[in-house]
């Protein structure tokens, strides 16, 4: 307990979401009524993790409103949309001071329960890791990073899709975009990642490669509902995170 008490949650929430065809930004967007953003503080919370910074850049007043009277939360900006690692350095300011695990969450997963953040800052701790990255084992990994193991098992890489070869779209475990980072190396070593990829942007997964490469100790954590991984890109999503919602209510 006192380690997830000890994590901070930086939550990506920057983004415009295009395909939701909506005006909202993507974290606003409801699921049941609830912005997908506040079920995602509420999983936190239950977590035990009450040190959340939200990351925010499209619209980020009305992503700011939706936290009003939430204990706990600070914003960081993100003034231009270049990647994963680049919306967490930009929170590095609210961070750098932390001295113990940093948990990092998409603001468009809203399914991820605190059970699960709890019990990965835990093996993250507990192992003493550099870095704890969540992933699922799915039926249609499409669109999705894939996670790269080598024959002992070690993750030895995250491939985005647009970069994967043909063997590796194969992968059906994937990247959930949910990590625990220890903070010592975490923001120098964000400053050493690159943009050489098919979306010129900086990607928090090619820190999993640098770390290996560095010999740091990496885990991953393997949901056992793998359905908790599910994001939302579209309307379509949307609406299959509210039947699974609504098919769950009755527990």
């Amino acid at each position: 307990m006192d380690a997830k008490k000890e994590a901070v949650a930086v939550v990506l929430a920057a983004g415009k979401g295009t395909r939701m065809k909506t005006e909202l930004p993507k974290v606003a967007v409801p699921l049941n009524g609830k912005p997908l953003l506040n079920h995602v503080i509420d999983h936190l919370k239950e977590a035990g993790i009450n040190d959340i910074v939200i990351v925010v850049g499209y619209k980020k007043e009305e992503v700011q409103a939706l936290c009003a009277g939430i204990p706990g939360i600070r914003f960081a900006e993100q003034k231009e949309q270049l990647g994963t690692a680049h919306a967490v350095l930009s929170a590095e300011e609210f961070v750098k001071s932390h001295k113990g695990p940093i948990l990092v969450a998409c603001g468009d997963v809203p399914m991820i329960t605190g059970d699960t953040f709890g019990s990965l800052v835990s093996t993250h701790v507990q192992n003493e890791f550099s870095a704890t990255l969540l992933s699922a084992k799915v039926d249609v990994p499409t669109g999705y990073g894939r996670i790269v193991r080598n024959s002992s098992g070690e993750v030895t890489a995250i491939v985005e899709e647009k970069d994967a070869d043909a063997e590796q779209k194969k992968i059906n475990e994937i990247n959930t975009g949910t990590y625990v980072f220890s903070s010592e190396i975490l923001f120098e070593s964000l400053r050493k990642i690159g943009n050489s990829n098919a979306q010129g942007e900086y990607y928090l997964p090619d820190l999993v490669e640098l770390y290996k490469k560095e010999g740091k100790k990496l885990g991953a954590v393997i949901l056992k509902n793998s359905g908790e991984s599910q994001g939302v890109n579209s309307p379509a999503d949307l609406e299959n995170l509210a039947a699974v919602l609504n098919g769950a209510v009755a527990k």
